[in-house]
């Protein structure tokens, strides 16, 4: 068995091969099992395996792949989860070494400290791996200054199909190469072909072989690779099949060229080519897919650092076709990146809480923006170049139709908005409402730059004979557009069009002597379209070489050559009826829940480690199932193809959403908005209703209930809690490290009809959402707001209300939910307005009132509730903008001076701003206030308190909040809106955290 020969894991189970059966295309094929490898040795093993029983291999890292590269019948290895080592940096010869799944942005991390970088800069850097980006031959967006990743690959440690291992660099020939050679079908091979110092080999049992060492006593030449060579030394060595592949292959130049195997660039390299490098058969490897070896290690050529200042000029054009031709004099300033986004990426943009920001720039409604960055010694002087630019595109005389705005940013924290917005490109199209789609097939063309205008012309007008309107965006500098076409694959007659329309595209490349991949690769929705892209002879020579690498077959099949039809095995059967699931949640606006789940593209913008909150169980983890494309890509499976059954009792769904914090991050995030919080829980509520309630559920439930109730007698209700805790934790399955909040002498209720002044204040006035935490948990955060509120002279209305029904959501008891957010917006809708908005202390309490109570409803007491979301604000949203009215000033505080740290609610983050919540404690001028990047704290309500999450929810902390507060000096006051948030800094850490309110009380 496989399994037992394996140090990693190997999983069969429904959940893993519905996982990996998709990526980031269209593509759908349930593989038999999922490897995740922890050594070198593990990969030799299922190599062994795979030829033993002819199962294919598919590598894996990111899962970002758009041509199906990443999808197949046999087995996964994914090689992101445990081969994440950075082995060496070695600045002073400019390179690194590093396993397939180290991140990109990952290595330039450690990489900074040094001063050097990996140029290659995909949309997707800060999830897509190395291993990934050499399969593909990754390019991006620097790709104008510093080339794709072939040109920074120095060596390959891959395992070939025979099992064995070989180490490929630039080597030096032996004076016999060009003669005659065993042909690629003999065994053997001469073993003096390449010089060994170039070439290290290992048995199948070698761990770990340094690169550039020498084989070791008694090893020979790899069989396989020795018909490589031999098959290279028969056809490149003649010059009739080397003009015949250089009339076949793109123009030179066109520098985005991942059509079939690179034997175009191999032909160029000596000594096929006396003036040109050594051979490196990495040139052949980068952009194969994984279809010739698996890569264990790579090593790269690094950069030093691109000077540090930078200025964006945002060139804005009424067509298309103009700011293509302004690509070309753009082109001739030698920028930086140079880069399209077109009105439909814009539009979407504009539907996404965090693009929306990034997409502040832009002036009017162009039909295109053409992205011009420039790099400097200052940031000043990067800014002129900028400029300058920006004049010389708004004068008449250079474009026939010029630029009407050229706004210009400088500074990395202003340029890094614009490049943000760029790279959510792909996952913003996942914005689109309905089963028409975006669809990835023809957008990776490369032209030569002079040609880019007039091809794209003839693309318009030949999408025109489709009736579509597609949509443009990416590497203008570089002669690449990302081209899509809307379809919905659902439909027989699109699925066709499909085809059609990536063929007649295809005509349209080979005319110009353009690249049909630049640098997403041919996979499946290519490879079928090479034999007339490169002609029979040429194509044939790559199937040949295809099997002289793999003579059975084993590595990614289909991929490249011998590619079945490119519009089968796809994600939906075509006419597929679909069941219209009745939900109690609203999911209109997406089309259902099923087409709420289907807004996932695959682009796994979830999957990033650093920056921002999502997705924080899968940082802790690693594991796809934990990723919000992971949940996704299950919901979506689960209601497409088990309608027969019940959906929501599928084991693969509760796996899944197990670890969803529902904390929100994926709603602002998430490009395509993806709202797992409401998905899952719809799927608590469709699952507990067919199943009833746990009592864990059912306490947590009563919260409300039972902290009323306790504190009518909370002396008693204390002693009691003490005498029982230890066993009713044991019993209801609260993990025993956790502290239980105790019962407040008085309610906040209470203190405030007692408390409340005779004459009501005059500066303003607000409605108080008094949730049930505050007032029976944290009633000393009440006080400290109520008392704030006075001082500063509003007039503070707390009508009887309904609880939040924050624990009811959180636990997929919706129709609880429901009646108690119809009774709040009963009370609060006809008082709530402009002057009188209604401002609650916990985040996740109010923040209900603008994302769920909405979908509570339907007809007018919906729309009576999205109208009050409106006048609905957090404690720091209300005072910024009472602070921005210049009703509020640094005046109005006291003089003491304090450090704080803020962490900020992930609620919060995903329906507000960071920023505001540390602008308002910035209001007394002796604060000095530091906004952590921190993600989800790990609590999230009751997640915490369970006792099978409460390791997990350890990690999460530690990942993103507890390595950043300590070693902080402990009269640093640390601020946290979030009850869970404090509570999670109490039990973990043994700090106390304040509320804004409290700290802000504090500075008198």
């Amino acid at each position: 068995m496989l399994a037992a020969r394996l140090e990693g894991e190997l999983e069969t189970d429904a959940l893993h091969r519905i996982l990996f059966a998709t990526d980031a295309s269209v593509y759908r094929e349930l593989p038999r099992a999922v490897v995740f490898p922890r050594s070198e040795a593990d990969i030799v093993a299922c190599v062994h395996f795979a030829r033993r029983h002819g199962v294919p291999i598919t590598p894996r890292a990111g899962g970002t792949s758009l041509a199906g590269q990443a999808v197949g019948k046999g087995l996964i290895v994914d090689v992101s989860r445990h081969l994440r080592k950075i082995i060496e940096i070695n600045a002073e010869e400019g390179y690194a070494v590093v396993e397939p799944g180290v991140i990109r942005d990952q290595l330039n991390a450690a990489l900074q400290e040094h001063g050097y970088w990996f140029g290659p800069n995909t949309s997707t850097a800060n999830r897509c791996t190395l291993g990934g980006m050499f399969g593909n031959n990754s390019c991006g967006s620097t790709s104008i200054t510093v080339g794709s990743t072939r040109e920074h690959t120095l060596e390959a440690r891959v395992v070939l199909s025979d099992g064995s291992v070989v180490s490929l660099s630039a080597g030096i020939l032996s004076p016999g190469f060009l003669s005659p050679g065993p042909s690629p079908g003999e065994r053997g091979g001469d073993p003096n072909s390449i010089e060994s110092k170039r070439l290290s080999f290992s048995s199948p049992e070698s761990r770990s072989i340094p690169f550039s060492a020498g084989a070791s006593a008694g090893e020979g030449e790899s069989p396989i690779l020795a018909n490589v060579h031999g098959w290279l030394r028969q056809h490149l060595s003649n010059p009739t099949t080397r003009q015949k592949i250089r009339e076949a292959y793109p123009k030179p130049a066109v520098t985005r060229r991942n059509n079939g195997y690179a034997l175009d660039l191999l032909a160029r390299q000596a000594p096929f080519d006396p003036d040109g490098p050594p051979l490196n058969l990495c040139t052949l490897l980068a952009g194969s897919e994984g279809t010739l070896a698996f890569t264990t290690q790579l090593k790269l050529r690094i950069l030093p650092l691109p000077p540090r200042g930078s200025a964006v000029v945002a060139l804005h054009f009424t067509t298309v076709d103009a700011s293509l031709r302004a690509t070309q004099l753009a082109m001739e300033t030698s920028p930086f990146m140079c880069e399209l986004m077109d009105d439909t990426i814009l539009h979407l943009a504009l539907q996404n809480h965090d693009q929306r920001k990034n997409a502040s720039f832009v002036e009017g409604d162009p039909r295109a923006l053409l992205l011009v960055e420039y790099r400097a010694a200052t940031d000043a002087l990067a800014l002129e170049m900028a400029r300058q630019l920006g004049r010389s595109m708004m004068e008449p005389g250079p474009l026939a139709v010029p630029a009407y705005a050229t706004p210009a940013l400088a500074g990395q924290p202003q340029t890094d908005k614009v490049w943000a917005l760029r790279a959510a490109g792909l996952g913003i199209l996942g914005n689109m409402v309905g089963d028409a789609k975006a669809v990835a097939c023809i957008e990776d063309t490369a032209v030569a730059l002079p040609d880019l205008a007039d091809y794209i012309e003839e693309v318009e007008a030949l999408m025109q004979l489709y009736r579509q309107n597609a949509v443009f965006y990416a590497h203008a500098g570089a002669g690449e557009l990302h081209l899509r076409p809307v379809l919905d694959l659902k439909k027989t007659a699109d699925r066709q069009r499909f085809h059609d329309i990536t063929r007649d595209v295809a005509r349209l490349v080979k005319k110009y002597g353009g690249s049909l991949s630049g640098e997403h690769g041919d996979g499946r929705v290519r490879g079928q379209f090479l034999p007339e892209m490169l002609g029979d002879d040429v194509y044939q020579l790559l199937v040949e070489l295809k099997r002289t690498w793999d003579p059975q077959g084993i590595f990614n099949p289909g991929k490249i050559v011998e590619a079945p039809p490119m519009n089968e095995e796809l994600r939906y059967a075509a006419e597929q009826q679909v069941a219209d699931y009745d939900t109690l949640l609203d999911f209109s606006a997406d089309g259902g829940i099923l087409r709420a789940a289907e807004k996932c593209n695959g682009s796994g913008d979830c999957r990033k480690l650093s920056g921002g909150a999502m997705c924080p169980s899968y940082r802790a983890t690693l594991h796809e199932r934990d990723s919000t494309r992971g949940r996704a890509n299950v919901l979506r499976e689960v209601l497409t193809q088990n309608q027969h059954e019940d959906p929501w009792a599928h084991p693969a769904l509760a796996d899944a959403l197990d670890l969803c914090l529902s904390c929100k991050a994926c709603t602002s995030e998430c490009p395509s908005t993806v709202n797992m919080t409401n998905l899952k829980a719809e799927y608590l509520h469709q699952k507990q209703a067919r199943e009833g309630l746990s009592l864990r559920t059912r306490l947590v439930a009563a919260n409300e209930w039972l902290y009323r109730t306790g504190g009518r007698v909370p002396r008693l209700a204390n002693l009691l809690l003490d005498a029982t805790e230890p066993l009713m934790k044991y019993l209801v399955g609260i993990a025993a490290e956790r502290s239980l909040p105790r019962f407040p002498v008085e309610s906040l209720r209470t203190f405030y009809t007692r408390e409340r002044p005779a004459v009501a204040g005059t500066r303003g006035q607000l409605y108080f959402f008094g949730d049930e935490f505050v007032n029976y948990q944290d009633v000393e955060v009440g006080r400290a707001a109520l008392r704030l509120w006075w001082k500063l002279g509003y007039d503070v209305h707390w009508p009887e209300h309904a609880g939040s029904g924050r624990a009811q959501l959180s636990k997929g008891l919706l129709k609880e939910a429901r009646r108690l957010a119809a009774r709040n917006v009963e009370v609060f809708a006809d008082r709530v307005g402009e002057q009188a908005p209604l401002v609650g202390l916990e985040p996740s309490a109010i923040l209900g009132f603008r994302d769920e109570y909405p979908k509570l409803f339907r007809g007018d007491l919906a729309a009576r509730a999205q109208v009050l979301s409106g006048h609905c604000f957090t404690f720091d949203e209300w005072l910024f903008r009472e602070f921005t009215a210049g009703r509020v000033g640094p005046d109005d505080f006291g003089h003491v001076q304090q450090e704080v740290v803020l962490h900020v609610h992930c609620h919060e983050k995903a329906l507000g701003e960071a920023s505001q919540c540390a602008a308002v404690l910035s209001l007394p001028r002796h604060f000095n206030v530091t906004l952590l990047d921190s993600g989800c704290c790990g609590m999230a309500g009751s997640f915490g308190y369970e006792a099978e999450h409460y390791e997990i929810s350890q990690q999460i902390a530690e990942q993103s909040l507890y390595a950043k507060l300590r070693g902080r000096s402990t009269k640093t006051l640390i601020v946290a809106a979030g009850t869970s948030c404090r509570h999670q800094l109490k039990d973990g850490m043994g700090r106390r955290a304040w509320h804004t309110a409290e700290v802000l009380w504090r500075s008198w």
